[in-house]
């Protein structure tokens, strides 16, 4: 994916359904999953992309308040 800002879809196929979970890397060996999804298209929709860097500001905000 690009202009995502680190983060990554996980892929997974079940039967005939696909599904997507966003995820990212923090400090390169720590994967942090976010929100999943059932893919219905070939385009990722924007709502779930926007939702997922959210949640990832999110975590990463929080880490910074507790150090």
């Amino acid at each position: 994916m690009t202009g995502t800002d680190g983060l990554y879809e996980i892929r997974i196929e079940f039967e005939s359904n696909i599904y997507r979970i966003f995820c990212c890397f923090d400090k390169g060996n720590l994967v942090v999953l976010f929100n999943g999804f059932q893919k219905k298209s070939q385009k990722t929709p924007k709502k779930e992309i926007d939702l997922a860097s959210k949640l990832k500001n999110e975590y990463f905000n929080s880490k910074k308040e507790k150090s």
